[in-house]
């Protein structure tokens, strides 16, 4: 009798956490004229919560992630190396595109290691150096069906980064749900998707995002550890924001892991309002581990 009591208090006690931490994001997002998207995933307990987990929307510069994923794919196949030079061309450092290689290194015509446009294209969201390792793997086909194979769905990635330069409309070409990149970072750090050296490089450069500090990070005290991919466009001609995006694995201080993917979509709200509900969520999710709710 007292085992089927605890299993009741237990599932009503989980079951008053989501209601409550729901209401708590949903009064944040009320009244703002965007749609937004959060999904939250427990990685000890498997427990997760989520507002709109399963609308598809666009995920912007979060398919870098994707993107790595898929090279070191190639690393670990034995095809490539981290420590190979890329020869990167004048002509591989795009104008008009977020690009800290081309700001380095404006003349192009260098040398790195493999290892340095990945580390470029996550940490940095470097757009040329995104596309320079889709040209290296086979274009966005080889991510989609890599990724896929690994038993994640409810993604599309079918455009480059300067594919989706050239219009609004090819933004809308690479979605994904919050519920299936947190699936993905799960998955990733229990080492299902590349293997412990790829992960423990890839972990390591998520740690070491500099894009995106007025997002899920912005409340979360300095010393808790958060591997992150951020993505951003500004407004279009009619002052839409076509996402505000920041998806990342959250470590406490008592050791327990939980993935946060939180997108604003379409929004008419200005950067500061879209990116401070991002905060916002951040922290009552941050808060509601902290008392251990899960």
């Amino acid at each position: 009798m007292r085992k089927y009591l605890l299993l009741t208090i237990i599932l009503v006690s989980g079951f008053c956490f989501s209601q409550n931490l729901k209401k708590e994001i949903l009064q944040i997002t009320k009244g703002k004229n965007a749609t937004v998207a959060v999904s939250v995933l427990d990685f000890e307990n498997n427990k997760s919560v989520h507002i709109k987990g399963n609308a598809k929307l666009p995920m912007l510069s979060v398919f870098k992630f994707h993107i790595a994923l898929a090279v070191l794919n190639e690393v670990d196949r034995g095809k490539i190396d981290l420590d190979q030079k890329i020869f990167i061309k004048k002509s591989d450092l795009l104008e008009n595109t977020w690009s800290p290689i081309r700001e380095r290194f404006p003349e192009g015509n260098i040398e790195m290691t493999l290892g340095e446009p990945i580390k470029y294209t996550v940490a940095e969201s470097d757009n040329n150096g995104c596309d320079i390792l889709l040209r290296l793997i086979g274009g966005t086909e080889t991510v989609q069906k890599f990724i896929n194979s690994k038993g994640i769905r409810n993604f599309t990635i079918k455009v480059n980064e300067e594919q989706m330069h050239k219009g609004f409309e090819f933004m809308y070409l690479n979605l994904t749900t919050t519920n299936s990149a947190n699936q993905l970072l799960q998955d990733f750090f229990n080492k299902k998707i590349v293997s412990k050296t790829s992960t423990d490089f890839l972990m390591t450069t998520l740690l070491e995002t500099s894009t995106g500090r007025n997002k899920i990070v912005a409340q979360l005290p300095e010393n808790i550890p958060v591997a992150h991919k951020t993505g951003s466009f500004g407004k279009d001609d009619k002052g839409l924001t076509i996402a505000e995006i920041d998806i990342g694995i959250v470590t406490l201080p008592d050791g327990r892991h939980y993935a946060i993917s939180i997108f604003v979509s379409d929004s008419m709200e200005s950067e500061a309002t879209n990116t401070k509900m991002i905060a916002d969520i951040s922290k009552i999710v941050f808060d509601y581990f902290s008392k251990k709710y899960f």
